[in-house]
């Protein structure tokens, strides 16, 4: 199983940014995908999370509204579309999965399987 995480870079406040979580290596239809997030000092926090089915989303309070998560099925890539994007989003955000068939959680106990982070700085 792996997974590939990409797209961060430095965005000004009230920027956007879309990261894609590449995996291979499992069946993509039957996991869930989960996005993290860890800045300097902090735990590391769920962000949003999407089920295998796509029917269940769940996104943490401090990112609704601004960050959408989505999935593609035929390229076996997940992404999250940031929005909006505040000093404090500013992390390395990592993807995860695991097989939680029509579910997902923002724990990350709940995931057995991660990305590498790739970083995310939102500053002027």
């Amino acid at each position: 199983v792996q997974l590939q995480a990409s797209g961060g870079g430095l965005v000004q406040p009230g920027g956007s940014l879309t990261l894609s979580c590449a995996t291979s290596g499992f069946i993509f239809d039957d996991y869930a995908i989960a996005w993290f997030r860890q800045a300097p000092g902090n735990q590391r926090e769920g962000v949003a999370c999407i089920a295998s089915s796509a029917g269940r989303l769940d996104y943490a309070d401090s990112v609704k509204g601004r960050f959408t998560i989505s999935r593609d099925n035929a390229k076996n890539t997940v992404y999250l579309q940031m929005d909006s994007l505040k000093p404090e989003d500013a992390a390395v955000y990592y993807c995860a999965t695991s097989s939680l068939i029509g579910w997902c959680a923002l724990t990350e106990t709940q995931y057995r399987f991660w990305g590498q982070g790739t970083l995310v700085t939102v500053s002027s």
